[in-house]
């Protein structure tokens, strides 16, 4: 199983870190107790391509003490696991936590923030020192941070993005989830063919119909070029989902046909896709 165990100091990014690893796949558990470590890790290993996450901090001090024999269970297991640490200086933690007002873990009546923070450093030292790998936060923003973390466990930027193709009739209201919105209406009509007019963009007829005109080719060539040109910044900023809304007036014709043919060259382009005809009835 692949195994990560995120831990580091308050503040640093250790929440980014775990929904970076849940959007790729990961199983994560946030403020999981070092002593039930081993436990959920042996529960997971029959389970195939499984892979975990736990956030271990101090938020769970009195568990910290057995961490170390939760670790050595773990080998005596045969269960490989890497330590992912995380932490930023002083100057930027004081910062972070007066910014959103947050309560560090440590701090009480007797406990500053400062204080707060070098304690948990000391507290922390001995998984600092046996992490496999180590962040620096300080000036790093969260999107950054999940490229980061999503580049470290051997994920690409973006490989976990969905294209999500709608057909759609504009006279029915363009879909309110759409990040792209292509109007057709502007193709040859199979709707004033007469033998055309009850067949759909999935029959033969419109197909063909819709395949021997050179503006229905080079729409969809014009389309294909530029998702092909920007949906490479839009994956760089690891978005899960891009829908693409095709229209037409009633979306049963030009819509459908070139929905489908846009999501073909998609797929073949080695892009992750779902189709939908909204208005196919």
């Amino acid at each position: 199983m692949d195994l990560t165990i995120v831990s580091g100091l308050s503040g640093s990014g250790k929440t980014v870190t775990l929904q970076a690893l849940e959007d790729i796949g990961y199983y994560c558990i946030d403020n999981l107790p070092a002593n039930l470590l081993p436990h959920f890790a042996s529960s997971l290993i029959d389970i195939p391509d499984n892979r975990a996450a736990v956030g271990i901090d101090v938020r769970n001090r009195h568990f910290l003490e057995t961490l170390s024999d939760s670790l050595d269970s773990l080998k005596k297991l045969g269960i490989e696991f890497r330590i992912l640490y995380l932490y930023a200086n002083e100057k930027t933690l004081v910062r972070r936590f007066s910014e959103t007002r947050r309560r560090h873990p440590l701090t009480d009546m007797s406990t500053s923030l400062i204080d707060g923070i070098r304690l948990e450093h000391q507290l922390l030292t001995s998984l600092a020192q046996g992490a496999r790998i180590e962040i620096d936060t300080s000036n790093t923003t969260p999107h950054e941070l999940r490229s980061q973390v999503r580049n470290l466990v051997g994920a690409r930027d973006g490989a976990a993005m969905m294209l999500q193709i709608v057909s759609f009739g504009h006279k029915h209201g363009n879909p309110s989830d759409a990040d792209f919105v292509f109007d057709v209406r502007c193709l040859p009509n199979p709707y004033w063919e007469k033998e055309l007019r009850e067949q759909t963009g999935i029959d033969q007829g419109v197909i063909n119909f819709l395949k021997s005109t050179p503006e229905t080719s080079a729409m969809i060539d014009h389309i294909f070029a530029f998702l092909t040109e920007w949906l490479p910044a839009y994956k760089a900023e690891n978005r899960s989902y891009i829908t693409i809304a095709i229209g037409c007036t009633g979306g049963r014709h030009r819509s459908v046909y070139v929905a489908e043919q846009l999501a073909k060259k998609l797929t073949d382009d080695g892009s992750t896709v779902q189709l939908r005809h909204r208005d196919l009835l």
